[in-house]
């Protein structure tokens, strides 16, 4: 074997040789071998980059494809809500986290996904954090999320926003249960060890107003005039009914014959993302056009708003239908088929992704072959009780 000299701070080696030498810091010994130099790296808390494995071609995600489905989880929310009571501490939340199965914490690589349970009547108290949030409405009938004082009705299909630091808590004032989905980006600023977290001193905000956000930037194309420019890295809009998103996705889907049309969640100042680490979209899928392979770097979080399909997600294929919620993994190939027209709300860390000129996507020219099915985990006993998405609407 051919020896490979290797020269750094005060030792000198032939790999595979022993040679005597000086270990930094005036540490002698007779003779080195390699290994042997590792471990003193090791007990020196360093290690040598030859030592770790190269960098691979592309992207190698821990994140699996997975799926939950709704008919499983909407009865677990329920049962929440009869052994869980909303109050202050570590059980101001009742969400249900999408744990994915390749990762030690997290629905995807930087973001966790949930469904949160509220009861007829119940309030969730305000508190605020640096990671950032969305909500998107499932199902549900007068709630709403006050957001620095900004009380936004969430009615089903509605986005909301909840920015990094902003107040927020949630109110039930109807009769009937509400679930809807979270997703924050808690694991991407874990990672950047960044996370600060504090309570409301009076547990619930005073209402400024309602829908304010949207009387002052909801006009598409119109700008208050006012002269004072939005100072903060997010949207001022902070609702995004889902009655405006159905309205331009007919209108794109009649202007095209492809088999989807996407929209974006957008800073209407900026014209930048709603949040700056969080890409929101709106997947609109024509029946029976199955959609063009593709692949995109930063894990995704789809959940179904209505209708019925299949995805083939690197070659394994996932049936869904409303409600359900699955994650594509980084560079993953994926394409979608619908049997019915289908709404997919998606969520990703694709901004981030793009601040850091980190982003990169690509269509493939061959569907997939299906090489496996997926088998989701399915509740024992249907729960009939379980509210069907969609359901509800804000009372006048």
């Amino acid at each position: 074997m051919a020896s490979h000299e290797i020269a750094t701070g005060g030792l000198t080696m032939q790999e595979g040789n022993k040679q005597e030498a000086s270990l930094p810091g005036g540490v002698d010994t007779a003779e080195v071998s390699i290994e042997e130099f590792c471990g003193a790296l090791a007990s020196r808390d360093m290690a040598g980059l030859w030592s770790r494995p190269p960098m691979p071609a592309h992207p190698i995600p821990q994140t699996r494809a997975h799926l939950w489905r709704w008919d499983t989880v909407a009865p677990l929310a329920r049962q929440a809500g009869r052994v869980l009571e909303v109050d202050e501490g570590a059980a101001q939340r009742r969400a249900l986290q999408f744990c994915n199965p390749g990762l030690r914490i997290g629905t995807t690589e930087a973001l966790f996904g949930a469904y949160q349970y509220l009861d007829p009547g119940e309030k969730a108290p305000a508190h605020r954090h640096s990671p950032a949030a969305i909500r998107f409405m499932m199902t549900g009938s007068s709630v709403y999320t006050t957001v620095d004082g900004d009380a936004c009705w969430m009615e089903p299909g509605d986005f909301v926003l909840t920015p990094s630091w902003a107040w927020h808590d949630h109110t039930n004032q109807s009769d009937e249960p509400a679930i809807w989905l979270d997703v924050i980006d808690v694991v991407m600023v874990a990672t950047l060890e960044s996370i600060f977290f504090e309570d409301h001193p009076t547990g619930m905000q005073d209402v400024a107003g309602f829908s304010l956000s949207e009387e002052k930037f909801g006009h598409a194309g119109l700008q208050h005039s006012d002269g004072a420019a939005w100072p903060k890295p997010y949207s001022p809009l902070l609702r995004y009914p889902y009655a405006q998103v159905d309205a331009a996705l007919e209108a794109l889907q009649k202007q095209s014959d492809g088999p989807s049309v996407t929209l974006e969640y957008k800073n209407p100042v900026t014209g930048g993302p709603a949040l700056p680490t969080l890409t929101c979209q709106m997947t609109r899928i024509r029946p029976g056009k199955p959609t063009v392979p593709r692949r995109q770097t930063g894990g995704q979080i789809h959940t179904v708003f209505r209708g019925r399909g299949r995805s083939v997600i690197g070659g394994k294929e996932f049936t869904w239908g409303p409600g359900d919620v699955f994650v594509v993994p980084s560079w993953a190939t994926v394409e979608h088929e619908a049997e019915e027209t289908a709404d997919l709300f998606v969520a990703s860390d694709r901004a981030a992704l793009e601040a850091l000129h980190l982003y990169r996507e690509t269509e493939l020219p061959d569907r997939q072959q299906v090489t496996d099915i997926f088998e989701p985990a399915t509740a024992t006993e249907p729960d009939k009780a379980a509210p069907a998405v969609g359901r509800g609407r804000r009372e006048p």
